[in-house]
């Protein structure tokens, strides 16, 4: 196939502060937009050898899937794989050797482009690969797939085709245990890892959960020095906060939500400032997986933030697992606040999707509308826990046709499936979705199970691609881009635009990576620009500062007035730069906290307590 944030404050407080910082709209204007209308298409193309757990498009050309160890068909250097580099032209695949299990991992890009993925677990399949197959980290004997749970695996892009995933655990690793952690970056490239818990389980617990945060690379920040620094809010949102949503806001705070809570996190002072909880019972994190967004992002609106969450559950995260059905109701709700003194006195306001859904992929298009797409419509997300698991699977009913949300539309006509295309494949727990830069999205993946698998709802291998209807009307393209463009920079671009184009948009956008529905540094920026009269120069202007687009890879996509988008091509924002390093800062983390304990031969257990409750707390670090 081608593809051409300590402290409580109150409410009153909360608002003057952020009126201080942005216009007191009480919706973000975004402006009219418009969108090619007609049918979609979907075709299924390409295998990725190893199931698509997590996904990240890398460059112009390539995209990257881990997945955890597992017995899968693709194999490197002997032994099984669980990382490739996938070609979005051909879709064949190139097997990667990371050195530890990166199962339930987050992932977030540095402002050089590196693509850092925190966290994992040991390994806790059976098999002849970790028994007969060691290798060496340092000397030291390990089984393969060794404990992932401090992993920090950095890829760096290449043209080439000899790049591979970078581990160095005797140096490079977290400061403490994390499964099932978040991952944003920020302002100067560098990353927070957020949440998680110290072991595996199908749902946190006080003794599991790890409420802290972490940099990478470390910092000397809040008397901390490299280390890991509490969070109240991780403890005040248990049981059910893995997977906890992160968003860096153009002041350069971060937005959080877990469970039924949301924050304002100040990292530069440990401080967190409260928000208007989520309505109506609803659950929104692991296991009861809803997704989010950040809405569009433009100077007509001063970038005033809006966040976006659909689904989740109205579960309890304080019942036996084995007391949950696969068949519970999942929630329909759509909630959207703004992040300035007028939107979070009024509060989220609520809308319905056409249908329930879980563990839902929300996907920026370059148009600015969001693509809801994956996940189930009953249950909730794992495996191997609820008392009536279908196969393996903690949740049952495939959602198999996607929705369009159009934010900018009235309220009550924003979701729509018209013209949409239903997928016969069904895309439940460990599923993936991501834009590509020709502008289809991609989907990979769904396993709710322990090992590779032929029961219902199977191992997948298969890749789809979804055609929006602008895939196949005249489209925009253009020239020019620098590899680099700096805060405030203008450049021109050369373009060629379809015949009677009156205007057109610039977008710039992350895509993110994506895992378990959450899609970490998702953004869609619209920068100014202005288009010569003889209309084959379109001078642009970069975002104004690092908060408004942290620095780091970016896709920019040239947008006709009618909603047909060009090729997204790559540059970087910001200098190129590696975030700051501070050598005292990794010295004190590393001597001041244990590594990543040795892990034998696994003994694994059935799966039948759930998902990682099979792995052993004797290799678990204090």
């Amino acid at each position: 196939m081608q593809y051409s944030n300590a402290t409580m404050r109150s409410p009153t407080l909360l608002a003057f502060l952020f009126s201080l910082a942005t216009p007191s709209f009480g919706s973000v204007q975004l402006g009219t937009r418009a969108s090619i209308p007609g049918a979609w298409s979907l075709v299924q193309h390409g295998t990725t050898g190893v199931s698509g757990m997590q996904l990240a498009v890398v460059s112009e050309t390539k995209a990257i899937i881990y997945d955890k160890v597992e017995h899968n068909p693709l194999t490197v250097n002997g032994h099984v794989a669980w990382a490739v580099e996938l070609d979005l032209n051909t879709q064949a695949v190139r097997a990667l050797n990371p050195l530890s299990n990166s199962w339930c991992a987050t992932g977030s890009f540095l402002g050089n482009g590196t693509l850092v993925n925190s966290g994992g677990n040991p390994v806790v399949i059976t098999g002849e690969y970790n028994s007969t197959l060691p290798f060496l980290i340092d000397g030291l004997k390990q089984s393969l797939g060794a404990n992932g749970l401090q992993g920090l695996r950095l890829f760096t892009p290449c043209t080439d085709g000899t790049c591979d995933v970078y581990e160095n655990p005797t140096r490079i690793r977290l400061s403490s245990a994390r499964w099932y952690p978040a991952s944003v970056r920020i302002e100067d490239g560098s990353i927070i890892i957020f949440g998680g818990s110290v072991s595996g389980g199908f749902i946190n617990s006080a003794g599991a959960n790890n409420p802290s945060y972490e940099f990478f690379p470390p910092k000397n920040i809040n008397g901390f020095n490299g280390l890991k620094i509490p969070s109240k809010f991780l403890t005040d949102t248990l049981n059910g906060n893995q997977f906890p949503n992160l968003v860096t806001l153009p002041d350069g705070t971060l937005f959080v939500s877990a469970n039924q809570a949301a924050m304002i996190l100040n990292w530069k002072t440990n401080t967190e400032t409260r928000l208007p909880g989520i309505p109506n019972g609803v659950r929104i994190s692991s296991p009861f997986s809803a997704g989010h967004v950040l809405l569009p992002l433009s100077p007509a609106n001063n970038y005033t933030p809006e966040i976006m969450i659909c689904g989740g559950s109205t579960v309890s995260d304080k019942v036996a697992a084995s007391s949950i059905s696969s068949q519970a109701a999942t929630s329909a709700q759509c909630i959207r606040m703004v992040l300035n003194a007028a939107g979070i006195a009024a509060g989220w306001k609520v809308e319905t999707m056409p249908q329930g859904r879980i563990m839902v992929d929300m996907v920026l298009l370059p148009d600015g509308r969001v693509m809801l797409v994956n996940g189930a419509l009953t249950g909730v997300a794992g495996y191997g826990n609820v008392g009536n698991q279908v196969g393996q699977s903690n949740a049952d009913n495939p959602a198999f046709t996607p929705v369009i949300y159009d934010p900018a539309a009235p309220a009550g006509s924003r979701f729509s499936t018209s013209g949409l295309v239903a997928s016969t494949i069904p895309r439940l727990y460990h599923s993936t979705a991501t834009l590509t830069p020709n502008g289809t999205v991609m989907l990979a993946g769904s396993n709710p199970n322990n090992d590779v698998t032929t029961v219902k709802y199977p191992t997948e291998y298969r890749l789809e691609f979804f055609s929006p209807p602008y895939m196949n009307v005249a489209r925009p393209s253009y020239t020019g881009l620098p590899a680099i463009i700096n805060y405030n920079a203008t450049f021109n671009l050369s373009v060629t635009l379809p015949a009677n184009t009156i205007n057109v948009t610039v977008v710039l956008m992350d895509l993110g990576f994506a895992t378990h529905g959450v899609h970490m540094d998702q953004r869609l920026v619209q920068l100014v620009s202005t288009l010569s009269a003889d209309k084959k120069t379109l001078t642009v202007k970069a975002p104004p500062t690092g908060p408004i687009y942290p620095p780091g890879p970016a896709y920019l996509y040239v947008v006709t007035a009618a909603g047909a988008p060009s090729f997204g091509h790559k540059t970087l924002v910001g200098t190129g730069a590696s975030p700051p390093v501070d050598e005292a800062a990794i010295a004190n983390m590393l001597s001041k906290t244990p590594g990543p304990s040795v892990v034998p031969a696994f003994q694994g257990l059935a799966p039948s307590s759930g998902e990682g409750s099979d792995v052993a707390t004797a290799v678990i670090p204090a």
